[in-house]
This record gives structure tokens, C-alpha cells and sequence, in this order.
């Protein structure tokens, strides 16, 4: 059975190795994810390269994620770690310069704006929430918190402001900087963090060629707000529950969740569920009840993808999570009728969007086709990955072969829900494209000789974006 959901791995220290990194591929690997909040560019380039070489070996696509770290608020350097003790007042000041630090012993903030964006009652979460304080006073730069929880505080740790409206660039001078070198060595998706509104993507659009797919993360409480028209904008987006569980109440979180992933199905934009999938199998070898549980509910939400982080950038059992990640995935797509419906959008007839546009009714009707006919599987033709996205947003019960002449396409759709992405290296043409999807299911056992198939695609071939066109062919 192929695996219609797709796997995320990020890469860091426990999996840069190419015997460990082609492991993951063996286990079910379909992307990778360069987190440049903690990797080099000597670490991202390896990462690359060992991505393009096991892809070739392997003769299948591995998609490359560079996921930028945004404008993150983090603790300063410390002299040493602070043990927080839960009802003691701490200082806080903003750090307007590295090497000034602050005064009478101070907790150092990156914000610069830190006293002007607080008011007493306000909270601050460190460390994903683990550690949290309430503003008791604001006097000049200087803001007075009392901790509400107990703690060890670590230079470097991420700062949470829930609920504020923070006056920050949404692409900093080191997104910036390592958004030339991803865009140097040819990585297929950008991820863009701590997004809050549609002008954020349109900024990063600027900076990118068109055939370069932006995923944006779903990490604050404004992008919630203004989730519609982010969703519009990328061709993927992110649930990063981390960030996203301390900015709201950990209750809201499902609901989101659930939204994010059906308003990307409607926008046949790719929906990656992320964060703590798997939490507990960086030390254990097997996951918990609850951890299979959630990845089999994201599946059911309807989720693209599912990514691991600490998983398998610095897990013990980096292998055994994307078994554990592959295992479940195949068992849910097993059950009979998984489909039907998996993420609350109700009927095909009653769906908006791209799904009403001539496109979407040429893949809608291709997949009502295919299940009529019986046929084992439906064939895309496609050049820049449209046309395969577009029919995978339908959720077709078969898989999906998508034969294009694009190398990036090729990679691209390694992340697209239930594609087999299929390499055509000679010149473009129905029948030349036909025939090469009908040598790949032979080889593949896939089908027997004489079979009905469904074949979509948009002509011209060169034109993105033009799905108009469906055709019944006997293999």
C-alpha cells in the first residue's frame, strides 16, 4: 500500500550522518526539514547534499524544507542559569546592544521595545510556557514580573508575550541571510515563522522565484485572526503547536488545528501538522498511547504531513519515530472509509473556493472517474505541480501519479498528500508523458495491462495553473 501521508524529518546532530540520514529515507522519509534556528550553513548544506545524493540512490524525490527562524524574542547571554522560584519578583530589561548588557542584574530580553509593549497583568512565558511570569510593574525600560512557576531560565530561551501586538520585522538580517543561501543551494519550500498577516508572505514573495512554494507558519495569536488570508496567499501552511499552545489556551489549540488543515484543503495549499508528535520517542524507543492517538487524528483532520523536530534532530530513536510516524499513518489510511469526509468539509458539491473554478471541477470529476471506473490509480500531467496538488485536495481513494519534466516539481510534490511523483526526462507530450506513467505502474505492480485509468492535466503544458483537461485511457 503506498503511503498517502506524508513524513517530515528535521535534521540536526542525531541524523547528519549518511548512514543514520538514509535510514530515515528507508523508514519513510519524504522531506526534510533545515531548522535554521539551530543549524549552521555548513549544517544546512550537508543536509542538502546528503538529500540530493539519497534521493538519486533511492530513485525517489526528498523534498527540502529551509524553515527560517523569524523574528524570535529569546532571553539574552547569561552569567549563569537562573533558578526561578514561583512567587519571587524578577527584572526584565530590553538588550539594545550584545555586549552592554543591562543593569543591577537584570534578566537581558532581545526585544528592544520589551517596557513599551507591557502593562501590569500581562504575562511572559519562556521555554514554550514552562516557565511563566505576570508583569507586576513597568518603570522606564526596566518591567517586574512575579513568577508563577518554579524553573531553571537558560540564556537563549524563547519569550512568549500572548496576546501583544509586537512591532517586529517578519523577516529578520539572519532570515535574510540564511534565505540566500537556501535559495543558493535550491531548497524547494520555504517555511516563514511567526507570520501574523498576509503583507508577511508578500514580503517574502518578493524575495523568491515563482516556483518557489512558501509555507507559513501558524504560530500566533494574530495569524489566527487573519488565518483566511494567509492560507490564501501560500501554497502551504504550518500548525506549529510549540508557539502556538503558549499564545493561546492549550484548549484552542485542536480547534485550530482542525481550521488550519480544512482551509488548506479548500486552497489546495499543502496543511503540515508539527510539534510534538512524537515528544516522548527522543528517549524512548516507542511512542505513547497519546502521541499515536494524535497522529492519527491529524490524519483524520486531513493533514498533508506530519513533521518531526527534536524527534529526529537530536532524538535517541530518530529511525524508530518515522517507523512509529509510517506505522500509524498506514494503519489509519487502511481503514476502510478514512475518507469520507476527513476533515468536516462536508460534500464535494458544497465546497468553495478553488473547488468551484473550472480546474477544480475537472478534478473533481477526474476523481469521481476514477472511482466509477474502478481504476487502480489516477494519472496527473504536470509541470509546475498544480494540477497534482489540485486533485490530492480532492482526496482521491487511489494514488496519484504525477508525471512531470520539472526537477523541483519532481521534489515539490514529495510533500503532497497520496502523489507518486514521476521524473519524465524526455521531451514533454501527452503520450510521451502517458507512456511513462504506464511503464512506472507496470514496473511497480501497480496495475496489469489493460486496465481503465483517469489522466488530468492542464494544456497547454507550459501554462500553470490550467487544469482543464480529463481523458479515460486503457493501460
Amino acid at each position: 500500500m503506498i503511503r498517502r501521508t506524508k513524513i517530515i524529518c528535521t535534521i540536526g546532530p542525531a541524523t547528519r550522518d549518511p548512514e543514520t540520514f538514509r535510514r530515515l529515507v528507508d523508514a519513510g522519509m519524504d522531506a526534510v526539514r533545515v531548522n535554521f534556528s539551530h543549524s549552521s550553513h555548513e549544517d544546512a548544506r550537508r543536509a542538502i547534499e546528503l538529500a540530493r545524493e539519497v534521493a538519486q540512490d533511492v530513485g525517489r524525490p526528498i523534498a527540502v524544507l529551509a524553515d527560517l527562524q523569524g523574528p524570535k524574542i529569546r532571553v539574552g547571554e547569561l552569567p549563569k542559569p537562573v533558578a526561578i522560584e514561583k512567587g519571587t519578583e524578577y527584572a526584565f530589561e530590553a538588550l539594545h546592544d550584545a555586549d552592554a548588557g543591562t543593569t543591577d542584574g537584570a534578566i537581558p530580553i532581545t526585544y528592544p521595545d520589551l517596557a513599551s509593549a507591557l502593562e501590569p497583568g500581562d504575562r511572559l512565558m519562556f521555554d514554550d510556557g514552562r516557565i511563566a511570569f505576570g508583569v507586576e510593574k513597568v518603570e522606564g525600560s526596566r518591567v517586574t514580573a512575579r513568577a508563577r512557576t518554579h524553573g531553571v531560565l537558560l540564556s537563549r530561551k524563547g519569550l512568549n508575550l500572548p496576546g501583544k501586538a509586537l512591532q517586529v520585522p517578519s523577516l529578520t538580517k539572519k532570515d535574510r541571510d540564511d534565505l540566500a543561501f537556501a535559495l543558493e543551494h535550491g531548497v524547494d519550500y520555504i517555511a516563514l515563522s511567526f507570520v501574523r498577516r498576509a503583507a508577511d508572505l508578500a514580503e517574502l514573495r518578493d524575495l523568491v522565484d515563482d516556483s518557489t512554494l512558501i509555507i507559513a507558519k501558524i504560530e500566533k495569536e494574530q495569524a489566527v485572526r487573519n488565518l483566511v488570508e494567509i492560507v490564501s496567499l501560500a501554497d502551504g501552511v504550518m500548525v506549529a503547536r510549540g508557539d502556538l499552545g503558549v499564545e493561546l489556551d492549550f484548549e484552542e489549540v485542536p480547534i485550530v488545528q482542525k481550521r488550519v488543515l480544512r482551509l488548506s484543503q479548500e486552497s489546495v495549499s499543502i496543511g503540515i501538522t508539527a510539534t510534538q508528535m512524537l515528544e516522548s520517542m527522543t528517549s524512548s524507543s516507542r511512542p505513547t498511547r497519546a502521541e499515536v492517538s494524535d497522529v492519527a487524528n491529524a490524519i483524520l483532520d486531513g493533514t498533508d504531513a506530519v513533521m518531526l523536530s527534536g524527534e529526529t534532530a537530536v532524538g535517541e530513536y530518530p529511525v524508530e519515530a518515522v517507523e512509529a510516524m509510517d506505522r500509524v499513518a498506514r494503519r489509519i489510511e487502511g481503514e476502510a472509509g478514512f475518507l469520507e469526509d476527513p476533515s468536516d468539509m462536508g460534500p464535494p458539491l458544497v465546497r468553495t473556493g478553488v473547488h468551484r473554478t473550472v480546474p477544480g471541477a475537472i478534478a473533481g470529476a477526474a476523481v469521481e472517474a476514477t472511482q466509477r471506473l474502478g481504476a487502480p490509480f489516477l494519472i496527473t500531467l504536470t509541470t509546475g505541480g498544480y494540477t497534482a496538488r489540485l486533485v490530492a485536495a480532492q482526496r482521491p481513494s487511489v494514488p496519484i501519479l504525477a508525471v512531470t519534466d520539472n526537477p523541483r516539481t519532481y521534489r515539490q510534490l514529495a510533500l503532497a498528500w497520496g502523489v507518486v511523483p514521476i521524473l519524465h526526462d524526455e521531451p514533454i507530450g501527452y503520450e510521451s508523458m502517458l507512456a511513462r506513467a504506464r511503464t512506472y505502474a507496470f514496473e511497480h505492480g501497480l496495475a496489469e495491462p489493460g486496465r481503465e485509468c483517469v489522466v488530468t492535466a492542464g494544456m497547454p503544458f507550459h501554462e500553470p495553473g490550467t487544469t482543464n483537461y480529463m481523458r479515460v485511457e486503457k493501460l
